[in-house]
């Protein structure tokens, strides 16, 4: 496999975009979405589904009541923001298997997914290539 082409699986193997995600969640696979951001911003917009655990609180003892056989996917409010990055990085070295969503929060409403919270956001699609 020649270095352009590793570079690509490697983002593939690392990364979800908010459309490969929902369709993922869509057709069952067992997958734990994980909002890193803190309490009061999960309250007002999150994932349907997703979990909130803020990146700096991830540990053995908060992680040890999720599957360890799913994937594991993180977000945060999106590309300006690195929470995701850090709570992947943190759930990788609890042992789990994780993909970083990109654009986070961002992205997923911009492809006019459904969200929860206080205040969610109707689903107006675009692209979601």
């Amino acid at each position: 496999m020649d270095e352009q082409t590793k570079h690509y699986q490697a983002k593939l193997d690392y990364e979800i975009d908010p459309s490969d995600l929902k369709q993922a969640l869509d057709r069952g696979e067992k997958i734990v979405v994980i909002d890193t951001r803190q309490p009061q911003s999960y309250a007002q917009r999150h994932i349907p589904g997703a979990i909130n655990l803020p990146h700096g609180t991830m540990s053995a003892e908060t992680t040890s009541h999720l599957d360890k056989s799913a994937l594991v996917v993180t977000y945060c409010d999106g590309i300006g923001c690195n929470g995701s990055t850090k709570g992947a990085l943190n759930m990788h070295r609890l042992g789990f298997r994780v993909k970083e969503m990109m654009g986070g929060m961002e992205w997923w409403l911009r492809d006019g997914l459904e969200t929860h919270g206080t205040e969610s956001a109707t689903p107006n699609p675009s692209c979601n290539c």
